[in-house]
């Protein structure tokens, strides 16, 4: 596996200046794919700017003061992600990692009650021993339950840093998402029908706003209305 990468050629979702320098960093293997996460090093520098080189973005993570979900992270290769929540111990500013119109990872401010609760979707289920069902989530979490209680597609609110279950919003009708890739991408919207296919051809989820996508691109972010913000696109 490579361990350099470029800047031209990486992801376009990461919001960071492209002909400045040669080099980017290069996330580690980690709870989300290259393309859906930024390096933590890189969010310090290029997006938040609390400081000018890597060497600074290491000093600050080996002073144990960022936490990624409640917990300490002191690499600067590690991959921030869709719903990840940062926390700046020396500023006592918190982030929440969403995805704007325009396809980019893009931080948004949140206070410090909400900085202690994360967004999770569960995209498949096992049976473990003792027939408790164990719910694996989108960041690579994995929660074992007494009984099957949650269906795929559906978001569980957890606590942070332990995955206490909070809250659950299930993928039905009504039920306001956050779309996540496509045409739309960054847009909420609200849910019409889910068309079920039962075949190997992808799920459709309809929206009352006119338009349709895969159900891998939906991600529910409420019951009766969104419990994040998004992002705002400044104007070019």
């Amino acid at each position: 596996m490579k361990k350099h990468l470029k800047r031209l050629p990486a992801p376009r979702s990461w919001t960071i200046p492209r002909k400045t320098d040669f080099w980017i960093v290069r996330p580690s293997p980690g709870p989300h794919g290259m393309s859906e996460s930024i390096p933590l090093g890189s969010i310090l520098r290029d997006m938040l700017k609390v400081c000018d080189s890597a060497r600074e973005a290491r000093r600050i993570l080996n002073n144990r003061g960022v936490q990624v979900d409640g917990r300490v992270v002191t690499s600067p290769k590690f991959p921030v992600g869709l719903m990840d929540v940062l926390s700046l111990q020396e500023t006592k500013a918190h982030y929440r990692m969403l995805v704007d119109t325009r396809g980019r990872m893009a931080l948004v401010g949140i206070e410090e009650g909400d900085a202690k609760w994360k967004l999770c979707r569960v995209e498949d289920k096992t049976t473990v021993r003792g027939g408790k069902t164990q719910v694996n989530l989108h960041d690579g979490r994995n929660i074992v339950l007494g009984k099957d209680a949650y269906k795929t597609g559906t978001t569980l609110k957890i606590h942070l840093p332990g995955q206490k279950v909070v809250e659950h919003y299930e993928l039905a009708k009504g039920a306001p998402v956050l779309v996540t890739g496509g045409q739309h991408v960054g847009q909420v919207a609200h849910v019409q029908e889910v068309q079920r296919t039962r075949n190997p051809r992808a799920n459709i989820v309809t929206f009352k706003e006119g338009f349709s996508t895969n159900i891998e691109k939906v991600f529910v972010v409420g019951s009766e209305g969104p419990a994040i913000r998004t992002p705002e696109v400044p104007a070019l």
